[in-house]
């Protein structure tokens, strides 16, 4: 009988979704779930029993010694997103954005493109297409006014191309869009499955380091709005961007997931137009909406996205229902700390919902999951409910308990400064807020009871 490492290895199946391996065909993936997503994968070879030590690339030197300006950032272009990736993009860097489909992930990285090759800095631009051709990227180019002699362009699915490509012009930064739907010959399976994504990755990744070449790739998500293909994707890349944004607003939001270059936390706002992209430095004013009179309903927060605050606009329906089980629709918020804001109101405030039909969302698209609403949708909901409209100067920041209490949240000075910046003179605070700026009276409310009585006629 042979030993048991000579004999033939089997192939095996992983799902294209999570990576998670089993040892036959199955509809849906025991770890995530998901249905149809087993693909196979060919057998891996065996481990190697002694691994001789070899002679390395470069000596190791010590830290001091090593040399930060091949790691210097070098702008895109476009402040905002040089803010997310930590100040510009990393020679040698390989970033991946992903987004849900028409998000504008294509007409950003192709705007991208068209600034660096600009600058003429650091050597042409490489937009390598494989999902459209070049004639309709050249189309949107005409759109966006994004045509430039040293942006080249080619339309390949075939990894050793796209490197040829590379070879031929000697860009100074590399676009794919998108790593789903290259190929390489040399991996079995699919174009978008696990091994084909992960050979692809790996490639341009060892491209991208050997060079010091940055290179951006555009990602697929899945249903939930996660990276499609295996984790392992996540984790060979240097940055992990999310471009978000409603299908019926404008706003575009691109979020940090991870950074080894910078915060991974940062956030820049975008706006889509009819001419492409736009960056949008000051994106407090599209999400609250400023009224000459007061109008019941709505209470206005600060949001802290990264570093940076953001004005967020909550507004509150609150309506007599004929059903039985009155309705709660949110759109914008979290459902479960808005149910939770109409259990403190009807505990701690005398503010009865139980018979109403309860409406919550935000203004202009804006997702907001921070605690620090809460005390804002708490005062809308009121507002509703009572008929009487908060102040329309007033700001409302602070996480509420189960128990009525207003907690501290982080960065209250910061948040006080940036409304006070856009014309709020009055803040309500939870206690132990630190250091306030000056020149915005600021009322500490500890509990839900003393906000309520900022509502004009409360008790």
């Amino acid at each position: 009988m042979p030993p048991k490492s000579a004999r033939t290895a089997r192939p095996g199946f992983r799902c294209a979704d999570c990576g998670h391996e089993v040892a036959k065909w199955v509809g849906r993936c025991p770890s995530c779930q998901s249905w149809g997503t087993i693909d196979e994968v060919a057998a891996a070879r065996p481990a190697l029993a002694k691994v001789t030590a070899g002679a390395p690339a470069t000596p190791a030197r010590p830290i001091a010694e090593v040399d930060l300006d091949s790691a210097r950032a070098v702008s895109t272009g476009i402040g905002e997103l040089d803010r997310v990736l930590g100040g510009g993009i990393v020679p040698g860097a390989v970033v991946l954005m992903a987004g849900e489909p028409g998000v504008g992930k294509s007409t950003l990285l192709l705007e991208v493109a068209h600034r660096w090759a600009r600058t003429g800095s650091g050597g042409p631009s490489l937009y390598v297409t494989g999902e459209e051709s070049a004639g309709q990227v050249r189309l949107r180019a005409e759109r966006t006014n994004a045509v430039h002699p040293r942006l080249y362009l080619g339309a390949e699915s075939d990894l050793g191309s796209v490197l040829g490509h590379v070879d031929a012009v000697r860009p100074g930064l590399l676009i794919v869009d998108s790593v789903q739907t290259v190929q390489s010959p040399d991996a079995e399976g699919s174009p978008g499955g696990v091994t084909q994504v992960r050979a692809v990755t790996t490639a341009l990744v060892a491209l991208a380091k050997e060079r010091g070449l940055p290179v951006l790739l555009v990602g697929h998500v899945t249903k939930d709005g996660a990276v499609a293909g295996p984790r392992v994707l996540e984790h060979l890349v240097d940055v992990v961007l999310h471009f978000e944004g409603d299908r019926h607003s404008s706003l575009r939001m691109l979020r940090g997931v991870k950074n080894r270059f910078g915060p991974s936390d940062e956030v820049g706002c975008f706006e889509q137009r009819d001419d492409g992209i736009a960056e949008v430095a000051d994106p407090s004013g599209l999400f609250v909406n400023r009224q000459e009179t007061q109008v019941e309903g709505t209470a206005v927060t600060v949001m802290v996205e990264g570093k940076r605050p953001l004005l967020a606009e909550v507004q509150a329906l609150v309506t007599p229902t004929q059903m039985t089980i009155p309705r709660r629709a949110v759109s914008g918020l979290d459902s479960a700390r808005v149910s939770m804001m109409l259990a403190v109101l009807d505990k701690h405030g005398n503010v009865k919902t139980g018979d109403q039909e309860v409406f919550a969302a935000t203004v202009g698209g804006m997702k907001v999951s921070e605690p620090a609403a809460d005390l804002a949708v708490a005062l809308a909901v009121a507002s509703s409910r009572r008929g009487v409209p908060l102040p329309s100067n007033v700001v409302a920041v602070g996480e509420v308990g189960l128990a009525g209490e207003i907690r501290r949240v982080n960065s209250v000075g910061r948040r006080v400064a940036e409304a006070a910046r856009l014309g709020f003179d009055h803040a309500l605070v939870p206690p132990d807020s630190g250091p306030l700026p000056r020149g915005v009276k600021t009322t500490v409310v500890p509990d839900i009871k003393s906000a309520l009585r900022v509502l004009r006629g409360g008790r």
